[in-house]
């Protein structure tokens, strides 16, 4: 039998009556309603903080948004049926609260010290042990270790449901231990508060947290759990068996969840910056991605090396970005009849607008979505190291602040529609997108999304996306080719190694006239300053091996929808990391 009678009361103390009256009632409820939707909240934002942090240090957040969800409900439903066996629903909703508060607020920092302890540890070994840089120890026990750790953050989304989805039959008990008037409405009323709260929730996610650090939001978080639970406490006091303890406990956890919010984000970065091989000297996390620069010294006399990560991937490296750039950039404009306006879609940092500026064109229109990543190619924060924003200035050549530039920070899918509205024209477009590892990105990678940029081109004009690896993923190359000749395109794809990357390529249609290679089968020279990319390696870079396309019609057209390329490039990627881990 479950027993939710009062406890700790004494006979003929008129505040313990087994029913209260009608005005206490109504408090009670209106005070558990608002509990109920507070903690509702706070269930969606574990849900998302979980994903999101999977998806952002992992580079996994095309899969781990689905994946926490699902398991999240799940674990709720599972969470649901094992609430029947706490016997006392107000001394079981108060040590709940206090539990999940805990969990919550050390759910992401845990995280984070297990994955970089983890990275950290063939490193640990060899150093001890005095083995060469080539022979750490990475396979075996410790590849276990790094890969089980990369699921903590889904072990923590499980214990977060179960807890979760015993708030609401707990809650009910509660409600219909104050007055049996509820029994008719109860769920109904409950589940109501539950969904508000929920979209409450989804709501100050968005629009609030978002924009400031993962580990804070997870202690502000945590901290509306606590405060739950001290309502309650104070409310239901002589219903609730060991409050005195209980209470200790709140107190303890408040100091704790204190810290975590003041301290926690500093100490979560410390062990993210783990993952990364080289020193990581400035991080910031926007409202789209994670943004880590990692810093190499050489000596000697050289450089540093500066990289880029987003989303725990590779964005550029300051050693060969020139080589990616130099082939995105100046095959494309040499084949382009005219280069007077040029449209630039993604490349934020520059330096891909660097190379395009020594054509000396008129005006430059450069699209992205992310202001802060403009920002800091821009006009770097106060907060960046001296040293890194001068190398990121030199690195782009300050072309960010060029006066024939103009910025739009719009979503590319929608914001090209804008500029077809006005009319607009280009000589030249280039497509410097990220790969299509998530659905939002497919879509920019899609028939339809080509088909506008089609609108926009000059009839004598050359487009060039960046097509991912031929040789890692190949059949996502290939379908953006094919897609890209759906669209109305003529279309001759070209690759060359880029030693940060690999073996890469990219992807140059024409709308009439002779095709891109054919328009470049003549080039001499370039009409521009380049020490490093000649027409001979530009040439060279559109012979593919005998059988490269020899399956070609089985590849699939990214039609709008479809996911196909996502696809293409999920299967692709995930088999490599395979075989690079084993």
């Amino acid at each position: 039998m479950l027993d939710d009678l009062p406890v700790n009361t004494t006979p003929g103390d008129p505040q313990q009556s087994s029913l209260p009256s009608r005005e206490v009632s109504w408090l009670d409820d209106a005070l558990l309603l608002g509990i109920m939707a507070s903690l509702a909240g706070c269930g969606l934002i574990y849900e998302y903080l979980l994903s999101h942090y999977a998806g952002r240090i992992l580079g996994a957040l095309e899969a781990a948004i689905y994946t926490m969800i699902g398991l999240m409900i799940v674990s709720m439903g599972v969470g649901a049926f094992a609430a029947r066996k706490i016997k006392c629903a107000f001394t079981g909703f108060a040590m709940l609260e206090l539990t999940v508060a805990l969990c919550g607020s050390f759910a992401i920092i845990v995280t984070a010290a297990v994955i970089g302890f983890g990275q950290q540890l063939p490193l640990a070994i060899a150093n001890t042990l005095g083995l060469p840089p080539d022979h750490l120890p990475n396979g075996g026990f410790i590849a276990g270790l790094q890969t089980l750790s990369k699921y903590l953050p889904y072990v923590w989304g499980v214990l977060l449901g179960l807890m979760i989805g015993m708030e609401i039959p707990l809650i009910a008990r509660v409600r219909q231990s104050l007055s049996e008037a509820h029994l008719l409405h109860n769920a109904g009323t409950i589940y109501g508060a539950d969904y508000i709260g929920a979209g409450i929730g989804a709501a100050i996610w968005v629009g609030f947290m978002l924009a400031i650090d993962i580990q804070l939001a997870a202690a502000l978080t945590a901290s509306v759990n606590l405060l739950a639970g001290l309502v309650f406490i104070w409310r239901f006091w002589a219903k609730i068996r060991h409050v005195k303890w209980l209470l200790i406990g709140h107190i303890i956890a408040s100091v704790v969840i204190g810290i975590l919010a003041v301290k926690g984000p500093n100490w979560e970065q410390h062990f993210n910056n783990l993952l990364y091989k080289d020193h990581v000297v400035y991080a910031k996390a926007t409202r789209f991605q994670q943004l880590n620069f990692t810093e190499r010294l050489r000596g000697g006399g050289l450089a540093p090396v500066y990289n880029l990560y987003i989303n725990g991937r590779l964005q550029f490296s300051s050693s060969d970005e020139h080589i990616y750039h130099s082939f995105l950039v100046h095959p494309t404009l040499a084949a382009s009849a005219r280069h007077n306006n040029v449209l630039i879609i993604g490349g934020g940092d520059g330096l891909g607008l660097k190379q395009v500026l020594k054509w000396q064109p008129k005006a430059v229109t450069l699209m992205d979505l992310d202001q802060d990543l403009l920002s800091l190619f821009t006009s770097p924060p106060a907060d960046m190291p001296q040293r890194l924003s001068d190398a990121l200035l030199a690195l782009n050549g300050n072309s960010l602040n060029d006066p024939r530039l103009t910025l739009v920070v719009d979503d590319a899918f929608n914001g090209v529609d804008k500029l077809i509205q006005k009319g607009q024209m280009f000589d030249a477009i280039i497509v410097d997108l990220p790969d299509p590892s998530h659905p939002d990105l497919n879509k920019l990678y899609s028939d339809l999304f080509y088909r506008k940029l089609n609108e926009l081109l000059s009839a004598d004009g050359v487009i060039t996306v960046q097509s991912t690896s031929p040789y890692h993923a190949r059949k996502a190359f290939m379908s953006v080719g094919k897609t890209l000749t759906a669209a109305g395109f003529n279309v001759k794809q070209y690759h060359h190694n880029v030693p940060s990357f690999g073996e890469w390529g990219w992807s140059m249609g024409s709308k009439m006239g002779k095709n891109p290679q054919q328009r470049l089968a003549t080039l001499q020279t370039l009409p521009v300053p380049e020490e490093w990319l000649t027409p001979g390696l530009i040439k060279a870079s559109f012979e593919f091996p005998g059988d490269f396309y020899d399956d070609i019609d089985s590849i699939n057209v990214n039609e709008i929808g479809s996911l196909q390329l996502y696809h293409y490039h999920l299967a692709a990627w995930s088999e490599y990391e395979v075989i690079n881990l084993f």
